[in-house]
């Protein structure tokens, strides 16, 4: 049998079968770039369409929160714009209670009822997913309404200021009749002045007529005596020789710088004041011994020392009760205020300090003089424990900032300086009566 054998191929067949194979070749590959583009297209973000319209599936995506966004935002906008109408609202209720305007209270009271019912619709319209068709209309005009009810809200509060402005200004008016007043019989008070030194005008005093003007009173009566015994103190120094400068100095703070020589003598007013007021706030005083009435007593038993010893000259009630609380207190501040070795280099001798420990007061001009500075501050303190709330006194420390409230400078002619001046010492203590403060009187370094 014979082996069968392929038939030989012709170059034509053989041309033809090539080209028929190369273009088949080259269709699928071009369906298969086609395949890939259109592939590509469904994920590409920038293709558009004929309209310019975006045709991702992003985009659709974007749009919707966007969208979403715009809305709640404007959702937003409403709410904080009727929080503000409230809040105008309610400043203007308040505004009307006083003076009260029935009218105003009625119009602010409907206004606040209508935004909660606003604010009730929001909190539904928000739980339903129900927005504003047109968000940015919305938004504008929830703002002009939150700019308007903000604009309301100062116009009331301005309007509350400025009464409350003219109120103060009546109230300083008041005041300052009540201040010309207060001087006026200070003026009148000062005027009553006798030569002994008695406060006439307490005459007549009540208990129940007690006021601070009645301290300022007494307070300048001792400031005048504390001055008269200062210059007593100074004469008799220079008489015997002494060492001005050196004596200030033992009884003041160290390092104090005067604006003037003359000034030095404030030292000694201060130095004359703090013994004296020593133990002032205390109702004993300084009498560690003397008994007190009961506390419900107490009041009147103070006034009437104060009667007693008011239109008496201070020599005359010590010749007349030589026992008494007041004899007491001009014996222990004498032999405190007045050195052994000073009255013995002023007058040669201790005699008035011997008659004072048997009992006994001198007949002389010095000792004169401190009964009569010795009497104001009695009477002071007696009227101090008369009155209710009681009052008490107070000095201001070394370097303290001069506060013109509480203080008062005794050195006004100094010149001004550019930064703030201290306080060297207090010279006369303050007073304090409840909430009413009666300046202390400072020298300034």
């Amino acid at each position: 049998m014979e082996s069968v054998k392929p038939s030989a191929v012709t170059p034509s067949k053989s041309k033809l079968a090539r080209a028929f194979a190369k273009v088949l070749h080259v269709r699928s590959v071009s369906e298969i770039a086609e395949v890939d583009r259109l592939k590509n297209a469904k994920i590409d973000p920038n293709l558009n369409d004929e309209e310019g319209n975006m045709l991702s599936e992003s985009s659709y995506k974007d749009d919707e929160g966007l969208q979403k966004k715009v809305a709640a935002e404007a959702l937003l906008a409403k709410l904080f714009a009727s929080i503000s109408t409230v809040k105008s609202s309610y400043v203007q209720l308040q505004y009307a209670q006083s003076p009260y305007d029935p009218d105003e209270i009625e119009a602010a009271d409907r206004l606040i009822i209508s935004e909660l019912k606003i604010l009730s619709e929001l909190k539904r319209c928000y739980l339903n997913k129900q927005f504003d068709p047109s968000p940015e209309r919305a938004i504008l005009a929830s703002e002009s309404k939150e700019l308007l009810s903000v604009i309301k809200t100062y116009k009331i509060m301005g309007k509350k200021l400025e009464s409350q402005l003219r109120h103060k200004e009546s109230e300083i008016i008041f005041l300052r009749k009540k201040l010309d007043e207060t001087n006026r019989q200070d003026r009148l008070i000062e005027k009553n002045f006798n030569q002994s030194g008695s406060l006439s005008v307490f005459d007549n005093l009540y208990i129940s007529g007690l006021s601070p003007s009645h301290f300022t009173t007494i307070l300048r009566h001792i400031v005048r005596s504390v001055r008269s015994f200062v210059k007593v103190i100074v004469n008799e120094m220079r008489s015997a020789g002494w060492d001005i400068d050196a004596s200030v100095n033992a009884i003041t703070e160290q390092n104090v710088v005067y604006w003037n020589v003359d000034h030095k003598c404030f030292a000694i007013e201060s130095f004359l004041c703090r013994e004296m007021f020593d133990s002032f706030n205390s109702p004993n005083f300084c009498l560690s011994n003397e008994s007190l009435p009961d506390k419900s007593e107490l009041q009147r038993s103070f006034f009437a020392r104060f009667n007693e010893l008011n239109s008496v000259k201070a020599s005359e009630f010590l010749a007349l009760k030589p026992r008494s609380a007041f004899a007491k207190f001009c014996r222990v501040k004498y032999l405190k205020l007045i050195h052994p070795k000073m009255e013995s280099s002023f007058f040669g001798s201790m005699n008035q300090r011997n008659l004072l420990n048997t009992g006994e007061f001198p007949d002389t001009d010095f000792f004169k003089s401190f009964a009569e500075m010795a009497k104001g501050v009695w009477l002071l303190h007696c009227l101090a424990f008369s009155f209710e709330p009681q009052a008490s006194i107070f000095q201001v420390e070394k370097g303290c900032r001069f506060f013109d409230v509480y203080m008062e400078c005794v050195n006004d002619e100094m010149p001004r300086l550019e930064s703030e001046p201290k306080v060297a010492f207090t010279v006369v203590p303050g007073i304090r009566i409840g909430k009413t403060v009666i300046q202390c009187q400072v020298y300034l370094s």
